[in-house]
């Protein structure tokens, strides 16, 4: 079958953009993605169960160096299924980042737990180590080995930091933390397939590790996620928690609350096939990021992404912050601007403290995170993104650039 290229406007930030607008991110279909799909139609093989779920875990888990995989519908599914397995229990806390998307934070609430918000470091724009350091020094206590917080009395389970925009968190420092204070670690590396930190893929630190295939990733299944871990009984309990928790699937004998997040077979079907081209695509979106960089270096006005010491980034959203005097609204406008002249962009997520399901929530020394909210933009950079709209995209941004 010949390959077709596929482009859908997938992650657009508005409906109002012009037609001709460059999107942010989409996929780029243009290996066995056809043929593995179609061969899942011609056998039958639909639903949750067939031969690419199994192809698709063993081989994303050799991939980035994990023993076990285990596939799911989505990456939120995939962190509150990890945040079982842990052992998460209701009125007990999670430290977590504050500057994210909210699936995280809205994964630690379903478990009926409650999420401690942890700034962003200025720097690297993630999870702030040092302050985690200091609350867990100075606002928690041990008590019979386990963690707790001295303002809410609540025992504090783990810690689940945010690898962002393809980017890495310094996660062996938390890893370290976390062993000191008997937490457990449940990383979020939807952002970062194929992200490196001290020569080890992210999301293999910690207790699990938990990636997403949503449509605007750099390797999609159009919706879907993986749970990644080398603890076996973990990805066992995982596996019987997304099927339903199935103890006799011929009788229909459940012994505990299960949940219908496996990944259909089809899904995984364009998971294997994109997973044949990965290496590929993050090669060209580390082309796409320098290409920006070098544009856009020496401008006063623009502070290019940056690059964690001892990373190999994937830069999945290539992101800019506006110079430090710029204000929330003049962000907007540029944005707004943007997006007139044909070229899709989007900010940094809200920070989570301020949204209303989370105000009440604790944070720690919240500071830097809002200001990478207030400054950040984040612009085109599909794995098929041509050079004359790149060029066209760097043009945009500096005529947009606030006065």
């Amino acid at each position: 079958m010949d390959t077709v290229r596929v482009s859908m406007p997938f992650d657009r930030p508005t409906h109002s953009e012009p037609r001709n607008c460059i999107p942010l991110s989409v996929p780029e279909l243009q290996g066995n993605e056809w043929k593995y799909i179609k061969e899942c139609l011609d056998t039958g093989w639909v639903s949750s169960v067939g031969p690419f779920v199994e192809r698709f875990e063993r081989e994303l888990a050799a991939y980035v160096g994990g023993k076990y995989a285990v596939a799911v519908i989505n990456g939120t599914a995939g962190l509150h299924t990890a945040l079982k397995v842990i052992g998460l229990q209701a009125n007990e806390e999670v430290l977590v980042s504050n500057l994210t998307f909210v699936a995280p934070i809205n994964a630690i609430s379903y478990c009926g737990a409650y999420p401690v918000l942890m700034d962003a470091d200025p720097e690297t724009w993630q999870m702030d180590v040092e302050k985690v350091a200091q609350f867990l020094a100075e606002e928690c206590k041990m008590r019979s080995g386990e963690c707790y917080n001295k303002r809410t009395k609540r025992r504090v389970r783990a810690i689940l930091p945010v690898h962002l925009l393809g980017l890495a968190c310094e996660i062996d420092r938390i890893v370290k933390l976390a062993r000191r204070y008997r937490l457990s670690i449940v990383e979020d590396a939807a952002e970062a397939m194929g992200v490196t930190y001290r020569g080890q893929h992210v999301g293999t630190f910690g207790d699990i590790g938990v990636c997403s295939f949503n449509g605007n990733k750099i390797l999609t299944t159009g919706g879907g996620g993986m749970l990644i871990t080398n603890n076996r009984a973990h990805a066992d309990y995982a596996r019987y928690l997304t099927t339903q928790a199935k103890d006799d699937p011929l009788e229909y004998m459940h012994k505990e609350i299960g949940y219908n997040y496996r990944l259909s077979n089809i899904q995984a079907a364009m998971g294997v096939a994109q997973l044949e081209q990965i290496d590929g695509f993050i090669a060209k979106k580390r082309v796409i990021a320098k290409s920006y960089e070098t544009a856009f270096r020496g401008l006063k006005k623009i502070i290019l992404m940056p690059s964690p010491a001892h990373t190999q980034p994937t830069y999945w959203l290539y992101t800019v912050l506006l110079d430090g005097r710029v204000a929330l609204g003049e962000r907007k406008k540029v944005i707004k601007t943007l997006h007139e002249k044909g070229v899709g962009a989007r900010p940094l997520w809200h920070t989570i403290h301020d949204l209303p399901p989370y105000r009440n929530c604790q944070s720690f020394q919240v500071e830097h995170s809002v200001s990478l909210y207030e400054r950040g933009v984040s612009l085109p950079c599909s794995v098929g993104l041509e050079k004359n709209d790149l060029e066209r995209c760097i043009a945009v941004v500096r005529e947009s650039l606030p006065g």
